[in-house]
Parts: structure tokens; C-alpha cells; sequence
């Protein structure tokens, strides 16, 4: 761990804070560690301030914004072997981290089946069964978990397209309609290339998916089905495969429950796209 320079600095310029620069203060002094886990949404709702006065809070300490403040916090606070995985520390031998990152993995899957709503996940497949265009975002990480979706849904028939590039996500977006699906992957639901075309896409009129982490974050406000994953991240660790396991987890859980729906149809199709990428193989 580093010097506690980010909260070093905080204490200096108490004096000088505001009413609600300092109830933000406050709460930092009295949950640092907590707050690393956090979405902007819970922090503002824990906090009782808005999410614009965090911002505003975070660039007083020149910071650029609420994720730069907890890559910092992160940094000074957490064990350096944290960073790398939650579960993992120095002296760890092969077979412990062996041990301690397959459980790790294990209790993602098993958390996010038990977070995962049904009610959501039906409303999400009737909308995908219903659309006439599937269009979904991802960036970082989460654009493989975006790929990987397309992947899958063009398996059984259903045509799709995947974008994780910013321009063309929002292109796309407002291109859409009533008759669309747009689906936006984000662990910590604040990744603003994602939000905004979510965002767009609602505002077209399409039917709007969120995957994400954090039930109270930025994505789910334009979120017509959110789809939950629980997994535990800091933001040095940021696209860890705990993380990518519970997307695939949903993911896996959605394509499958869709293929079962358009029954023979989608049987078919898999048999003709396998038969497709026969020629690939040796």
C-alpha cells in the first residue's frame, strides 16, 4: 500500500469544503474501503448527495472523476496483492492461489444465479424473441462478453451485431426503434461510452438490456430488464475474469432460455452454422 496521500490531501482542504463537500468527506474518512466496491449511485445514495456533487468533489481534489478517485483509493488503500485478485495475498504458494481464484470463480456463478431475476430475465427474453434488431454495446472487457453474445444469438438464427466502438455504438443507437433490442454490458454499470448509448437507444424507442454489477449505477436508469452479475472487483482489477465469469454466466443463461423458446428453429440453425464453419476445421 502507498502513503494515504489522496486522504492526506482530503484532511488539508477540510476546512476550506463546503456543507456537502464535507458530508462527502465525512463519508470517505468513515468507509474508504468500502467505497472502492461502490457504483457513483450507491455512494450518492449512502451519502444523501448527489452524484454530480461526488463529481464535483472528486475534481476539487484534482481528481478527473468518481473512477480515477477509486483507482486512487484503491491503490492506497488496498494491499498491492489485492489488486491483483481479492483473495490472493504474498506469501500464497501455487496450490493456494490455485485453490482460492477457482473459488473465487465458483462463488461468482453461484451469486449471480441466486441475484439473477427471473422476472427480468423473462421480460428480456420476450423482448429479444420480439425484436426485429438486436444491436449490443460493450468497450474494454465487457466488448469480448458483447462479442461473445453476438456469437451466440447468430447461432441460433437471430440476427444481431455487437459494437465497442463509442462512434458506432451511438450510430447505431439512434437508428433504432420499437421493434429493436439494445443490450449494454457493464461490470460497474458507469462506463460512460455504454450509458450514453444505452441512453440513445432507449430514447429511440428500442426495448433496452442492462448487464451489469450494480443495481443502483448510471446504466440501469435506461435499463427496460437489468440482468445482474455479482462479482467482486477493484477498479486496478478491472475486467478480471471473476467478472468476465459472471457476465458469460448470464449471458449463457439468456441465449440458452432464448434457443429453448424458438424450439426447432433454433435446433436448425445451429445444426446449419455448424455445418457452416465445418470447412474451418482440420
Amino acid at each position: 500500500m502507498q502513503d494515504k496521500q489522496c486522504l492526506l490531501k482530503i484532511r488539508s482542504l477540510y476546512s476550506s469544503f463546503s456543507k456537502i463537500e464535507k458530508k462527502i468527506a465525512d463519508y470517505i474518512f468513515l468507509h474508504e474501503i468500502e467505497i472502492i466496491y461502490m457504483s457513483i449511485t450507491e455512494f450518492s445514495e449512502n451519502c444523501e448527495v448527489s452524484e454530480t456533487s461526488i463529481v464535483r468533489f472528486c475534481r476539487k481534489i484534482n481528481l478527473k472523476g468518481y473512477q480515477e478517485f477509486k483507482l486512487v483509493l484503491a491503490r492506497e488503500c488496498v494491499n498491492p496483492q489485492e489488486n491483483l485478485h481479492e483473495k490472493i495475498h504474498g506469501d500464497d504458494n501455487i496450490e493456494e492461489i490455485i485453490n482460492k481464484i477457482t473459488v473465487a470463480n465458483i462463488e461468482a456463478i453461484k451469486n449471480t444465479s441466486k441475484i439473477l431475476s427471473t422476472a427480468a430475465m423473462e421480460k428480456a427474453i420476450n423482448a429479444i424473441l420480439a425484436a426485429d434488431r438486436i444491436d449490443i454495446y460493450g468497450v474494454g472487457a465487457s466488448a469480448f462478453t458483447a462479442g461473445d453474445a453476438k456469437y451466440k444469438f447468430m447461432r441460433i438464427g437471430i440476427k444481431c451485431e455487437s459494437f465497442s466502438d463509442p462512434h458506432l455504438q451511438n450510430m447505431s443507437a439512434v437508428n433504432l426503434d420499437s421493434k429493436s433490442v439494445a443490450i449494454g454490458i457493464s461490470f460497474s454499470g458507469s462506463t460512460k461510452d455504454t450509458v450514453d448509448s444505452l441512453a440513445l437507444a432507449k430514447k429511440a424507442g428500442a426495448f433496452t438490456i442492462a448487464i451489469t454489477n450494480y443495481e443502483k449505477s448510471p446504466i440501469t436508469k435506461y435499463a427496460n430488464a437489468i440482468l445482474l452479475t455479482s462479482a467482486e472487483e477493484t477498479p486496478l482489477r478491472s475486467g478480471a475474469l471473476t467478472s468476465k465469469i459472471a457476465q458469460l454466466q448470464v449471458l449463457d443463461i439468456f441465449y440458452t432460455a432464448v434457443a429453448i423458446k424458438r424450439g426447432d428453429l433454433a435446433f436448425d440453425m445451429l445444426n446449419k452454422t455448424a455445418e457452416a464453419v465445418l470447412p474451418k476445421l482440420y
